[in-house]
């Protein structure tokens, strides 16, 4: 995700309305890390969700071409960074659909990787915690979106 300069977020400032824009403000003011990316998500990503999905997912997909296996230690370092973006990214959309969205596609990419979630506790645990927000996000959606995701769920739920 491109991060917008300042003067690109003070010209879009400039378009919103002064409601919006309170509410804006409100929402950043939640965050104390990272708080630009988090307004130029809003001013605009955050009319695109599907773009920002996909754009997400090629960060995913370039994190996890840069693990290396050869330690435990190493992968699971490299896994806790991957937990992070994705983690920041589910709060900067804040919706059921992309919370869900980016966990099932962690869990497929730690699959399609073979990073085997038995072999080690911690790397289980981190599989588990995505498995379980992907499965607490699908509950809270429409009933039609929940059958989808629920067959997406049911196959990552065989490698646990």
């Amino acid at each position: 995700m491109r991060t917008a300069a300042i003067q690109e977020l003070k010209t879009e400032l400039k378009n919103v309305p002064a409601k919006e824009l309170i509410e804006l403000c409100l929402r950043l003011a939640k965050f104390k890390q990272e708080n630009k990316e988090l307004l130029t998500f809003l001013l605009f990503e955050a009319d695109d969700i599907d773009g920002y999905i996909q754009s997400v997912k090629a960060d995913i997909d370039e994190e996890f071409a840069a693990i290396t296996t050869t330690s435990q230690y190493i992968l699971k370092k490299n896994l806790r960074r991957v937990t992070r973006v994705v983690g920041k990214h589910m709060r900067y959309a804040a919706s059921k659909q992309v919370e869900a969205e980016l966990a099932l596609y962690f869990c497929s990419k730690m699959k399609e990787a073979r990073i085997l979630p038995k072999a080690n506790t911690v790397i289980r645990n981190m599989y588990l915690q995505q498995y379980n927000k992907a499965e607490k996000a699908i509950s809270g959606m429409h009933e039609d979106l929940q059958y989808d995701y629920t067959q997406q769920l049911q196959q990552l739920r065989l490698t646990i």
